[in-house]
């Protein structure tokens, strides 16, 4: 039985007329039965297994192909960086041609992919006693990490529809920031028993890719035939992938936020300010928890509102908060500390209001036969943002707070404006 015939079981009346099934009871509040509604609404629990697995794998990625490599095969830091930065290009690259396989039609086989491909990185991982298989290693998961949300989004996109499938991508998102949190913890008790305890967790997250790409790959979903094949021949598509086109580099200013609380916000607390380095994990962990509280909920409070206006106010929220970093970070001392951390609570609902419009709007606008080509621009500028922000953040503040957090806050009202007069209409 495929998964469309599943949903038919319990919603045949939607089948029959060529709709998703009807929202899952409880989805008009937040709380954790409306993420699990949702999550089985967006796929059904095998799928939701699948998801988990990418968030916990994604949390491991950084921390755990780092320590890997330095800690078991003792490879010089430099080169490992190297080799984790050459997986992230390589997945960029593949992201469009993703894109173009999931035009044809595809839509759970090249997320089960995906998953296959980070089950064979780790499996080289494991056999890997040098610089050259660990480097293949890090390929690996840069292609399977990097696709997955593309593929994810068509997924969703085909199974669901209007905000339902906001709502369903918002509760994915939730889970997927629980899963980085776990992750992140497991990659730190895996370091604290030694090499032997990172090579088991290596092994188990190849199995567990593995066991979640059978899942996903049992599905069977594909496009809808006749729908994509009406879009075809009418040749719509053309205005609206300009649109996402245009929307997708104005978001470039906005995929910095992530890093600004990954990179920026800790440089400036320890090596400007002086803090104890808890409280840039504090700051995180609050950041995680808000977005794992809040991002449901807000999406479904906001479901009257159009996703381009709520994408731009994001943006003006992020801007007006990397304004307060520069003034919280100029009172220097404890006063400036507290205030960085208190100017983090704006910075994180304007995080939220980003990433629970971005990929929505694209989902809305796109047409049928060109959705994967959409999603995958959308994530490509997602993904080259973030490549960019790393060294393109510590270089500024090199160069002074007022230089970083100004840059930070012009660039990103620009591509508020940029949303509102581009993008699409949705």
């Amino acid at each position: 039985m495929s998964l469309l015939q599943e949903k038919s079981v319990h919603d045949p009346a939607a089948t029959r007329a060529g709709r998703p099934p009807a929202p899952p009871a409880g989805t008009g509040r937040g709380g954790p039965s409306a993420l699990l509604g949702l999550l089985i609404a967006a796929g059904g629990p095998r799928y939701a297994a699948a998801l988990a697995v990418d968030a916990v794998g994604g949390g491991m990625l950084r921390p755990f192909l780092l320590l890997y490599g330095i800690g078991v095969l003792h490879l010089p830091a430099g080169a490992v960086g190297l080799a984790l930065s050459a997986g992230m290009v390589a997945g960029l690259v593949v992201v469009p041609l993703t894109g173009r396989w999931i035009d044809s039609g595809a839509r759970t086989l090249p997320a089960a992919v995906t998953l296959v491909l980070r089950a064979a990185g780790a499996l080289i991982l494991l056999a890997a006693d040098g610089l050259p298989l660990f480097t293949a290693a890090a390929v690996l998961f840069g292609i399977g990490s990097q696709s997955w949300p593309t593929t994810h989004t068509a997924v969703v996109s085909t199974l669901t529809e209007g905000r339902l499938r906001d709502a369903a991508l918002a509760a994915g998102r939730s889970l997927r920031n629980a899963g980085l949190g776990a992750g992140a913890l497991l990659a730190t008790v895996a370091v604290a028993g030694g090499a032997g305890a990172i090579r088991v967790l290596a092994g188990v997250t190849g199995a567990a890719c593995l066991v979640a790409a059978v899942l996903v790959g049992s599905l069977r979903v594909r496009a809808p035939q006749t729908v994509v094949e009406q879009a075809r021949a009418t040749g719509a598509g053309g205005e609206p992938l300009r649109r996402i086109t245009l929307l997708s580099l104005a978001n470039l200013p906005y995929a910095f936020c992530f890093d600004v609380l990954e990179v920026a916000l800790p440089a400036l607390l320890v090596l400007r300010l002086h803090a104890s380095p808890a409280w840039s994990s504090g700051v995180f962990v609050g950041n995680t928890v808000l977005v794992i509280a809040l991002q449901l909920a807000l999406v479904l409070r906001l479901a009257d509102r159009s996703r381009r206006a709520v994408m731009a106010v994001s943006g003006a929220a992020l801007s007006v908060s990397y304004l307060g970093f520069w003034v919280a970070g100029s009172l220097g001392g404890g006063s400036g500390t507290a205030g960085i951390a208190v100017v983090s609570v704006l910075y994180t609902l304007g995080e939220i209001l980003y990433t629970g419009s971005g990929t929505a709007l694209v989902a809305a606008s796109a047409p049928p036969h060109l959705l994967g080509r959409a999603v995958a621009r959308w994530e490509l500028s997602m993904g080259v943002g973030r490549a960019a922000s790393p060294a393109a953040l510590t270089a500024l503040l090199a160069a002074g707070p007022g230089l970083l957090w100004g840059t930070l806050a012009v660039t990103t009202a620009v591509g508020a404006l940029a949303v509102l007069r581009l993008g699409p209409a949705e």
